[in-house]
């Protein structure tokens, strides 16, 4: 017979561990014993507790409760609105025709989910992690690299009711979990986003159109100009548009956007042309389609896209790209680094410095007395005969 816990050694149940056998209804309500195992008992008598799994459980499910109901008051729509909001994280990137995964990708995709489900977990927010490994849907040449539009499109029928899905590359870390996504950008949308891309254009794009057979939106640089017209969310680095962390909106707009961005026709025309595959094809349509700009909108970059300094780096660096610790930056995205740079060390000193900015008092202090522990071990013992 197989059991999926060990049983007791003890007839009627309880365990001769000190940790397990005592009550939790204690005078003192210690979670260990002042006695011995088959000691006098509060009640007089001679041997163990009654403390079974079942009761351990319903305790630990009750001190749990309040943080549940935490929980559950972020993710109502009329307090915290947490359930509005999925965040998709793509993992599994290697192995299958790619490469192999070694240790350092494996730590990798460690640290950023756990950064992702302690967020997500914090602020209520749905958290949908996908397997990006490669399969046979996408066996056509680079095809791969095109998941994004397909696995936004899944997630939005698993979550009817969310509206804002965020969509955010492995190599990306949540720098101020403090930050919520409503604070950072949705309870402004409008001054938190741009429309007209002339404020930052490296694309050097035409905007806006020059036709006057257009509608009047379709002519006009930002748009009809209300944030509630916005449906897709995207930052732009050095390079033009950068899809390592975008929102996209639950619309028929987003629907159309969507059967278009991955229409297989364009693909196959185009695809040879497209380094950045879905990105460029996103970059042509914004180009080329009036109806996409109406209800397209860009964010600065820094408020959830930040690039370490070894991205975009060519030259020096830029304010409008680079993390600065001093401004607590939301989010770090190690874009492109493995391109001849050390992807595993990047996450690992921004997930060291994210602990250290977001310590506790209590924590600043312990830290601040080793330090002057540590420093005063450090100096080195006059000899005799020195002063």
């Amino acid at each position: 017979m197989s059991l999926s816990r060990s049983p007791s050694p003890n007839r009627g149940g309880g365990w001769s561990s000190p940790g397990l056998t005592t009550p939790y209804e204690t005078l003192s309500g210690r979670a260990s014993p002042r006695k011995g195992y088959g000691e006098v008992q509060m009640n007089g008598s001679v041997g163990t507790s009654n403390v079974t799994w079942a009761t351990a459980k319903a305790r630990s499910d009750e001190l749990k409760k309040p943080l549940a109901m935490h929980r559950a008051y972020r993710r109502a729509s009329f307090f915290g609105g947490g359930s509005n909001f999925v965040i998709i994280l793509a993992a599994n990137q290697g192995g299958g025709v790619m490469e192999w995964k070694g240790a350092r990708e494996w730590a990798i995709e460690r640290d950023s989910v756990k950064n992702k489900k302690k967020y997500a977990k914090k602020w209520g927010y749905n958290l949908e992690i996908v397997d990006m490994s490669t399969k046979k849907r996408y066996a056509h040449e680079w095809r791969e690299s095109w998941e994004k539009v397909d696995t936004i499109r899944k997630c939005m029928r698993k979550y009817p009711e969310a509206q804002w899905f965020w969509w955010l590359d492995l190599n990306t870390f949540i720098m101020e979990p403090s930050y919520s996504l409503q604070k950072q950008v949705f309870n402004d949308l409008a001054s938190n986003t741009y429309r007209d891309i002339n404020l930052y254009n490296p694309l050097h794009i035409a905007h806006p159109f020059n036709n006057s057979q257009l509608d009047p939106d379709s002519l006009s640089p930002v748009g009809d100009g209300k944030a509630s017209s916005i449906d897709l969310i995207i930052p732009q680095d050095c390079a033009g548009f950068n899809l390592g962390s975008f929102f996209i909106h639950r619309s028929t707009w987003t629907d159309r956007l969507m059967d278009i961005w991955w229409d297989p026709v364009g693909y196959e025309q185009r695809h040879m042309e497209w380094e950045h595959k879905e990105q460029d094809a996103l970059e042509h349509l914004y180009i080329n389609q009036p109806w996409i700009r109406s209800h397209t909108a860009f964010i600065p970059q820094r408020k959830i896209n930040s690039f370490p300094a070894g991205a975009c780096g060519e030259n020096g660096e830029d304010s409008r790209i680079h993390y600065k610790e001093t401004d607590r930056d939301f989010v770090v995205n190690m874009a492109g680094c493995e391109w001849g740079r050390d992807c595993w060390g990047e996450m690992y000193n921004f997930r060291e410095l994210s602990n250290r900015l977001n310590r506790t008092p209590w924590e600043k202090f312990k830290d601040g007395i080793s330090g002057r522990i540590k420093a005063t071990r450090a100096k080195p013992e006059k000899k005799e005969g020195e002063s």
